[in-house]
Order: structure tokens, then sequence, then C-alpha cells
């Protein structure tokens, strides 16, 4: 299945456009979430609030970004790999997290992982819908 008709067009480059506005969302709504929410979710997830608020922080700014990239009429490759890129490196940072120096709880170890089973699923619907749009306009 590609990635145009997972996201219901056949037209990559919207399907582009959806897949980043999807991961602008989810992000900002769990970065939104670690900032309200630092200290019960902390406790929740056996994870220092202070840590949940820098990634909060971080979170809502990149999904701002990623949102207005989604915005765009043709977003630029450039930016759009930068996007995949950081999802694939968040993907991996949090497994090498939960290996090295994390200790969560058992619902932290669950949230870390499919966090970053979700995160690189959005890396690759974003890689395959760019390679579709790139393969489409040549």
């Amino acid at each position: 299945m590609s990635a145009t008709q997972l996201a219901r067009t056949s037209d990559p480059q919207t399907a582009l456009r959806r897949f980043l506005a999807l991961d602008a969302v989810v992000t900002g709504a769990n970065g939104l979430a670690y900032l309200a929410a630092s200290g019960p979710l902390g406790r929740f997830l056996g994870v220092d609030s202070t840590l949940l608020l820098v990634l909060g922080a971080f979170l809502a700014v990149f999904a701002a970004g990623v949102g207005r990239l989604a915005a765009r009429a043709r977003p630029a490759t450039l930016p759009v790999r930068a996007v995949v890129e950081a999802n694939l490196a968040w993907a991996a940072l949090s497994f090498v997290a939960l290996a090295v120096w994390l200790s969560p709880s058992i619902a932290g170890t669950v949230w870390t992982v499919l966090q970053a089973l979700t995160v690189a699923g959005f890396a690759a619907l974003q890689y395959v819908s760019l390679k579709e749009r790139q393969e489409s306009s040549d």
C-alpha cells in the first residue's frame, strides 16, 4: 500500500502535507500535555518532571515548525527531509534513553516505546510521500 493510498488521495503532494499535519498535531498535543501536566505525568511515567517540561517545550516548537511546513502549498524537499531525519533521531534516541539512562515505570517504558514507534511511522510515511512526490514530478 502506498502512502497516497493511506492518505486517501491520489496526489502525493496532498499525502505529504497530510502526514506532516498529522505529525504536527500529535507532536503538539504531546508537547502541550508535557508542559501542562509535567508533574502528574512525570510521576505516572516515572520520569523527572523537569525533563518533561524541557521535552514539552521542544515538542511544541517542533510541532509549530512542522505545522508551518504542512501549510505550504508545496513543502520544500530539504525541510521535509530534516523533519524525517529529526523524527528518526527522536525514535532512535528514545530507545537509547531507555537502555542507557532512563528508569521509567512500566507505563513510562510502554509510552516511550509506543511514541518512538509512532514517530518512526511518521518518518516513514513522510519519506515515502516525499519520494512519491518526486517520482510523480519527473
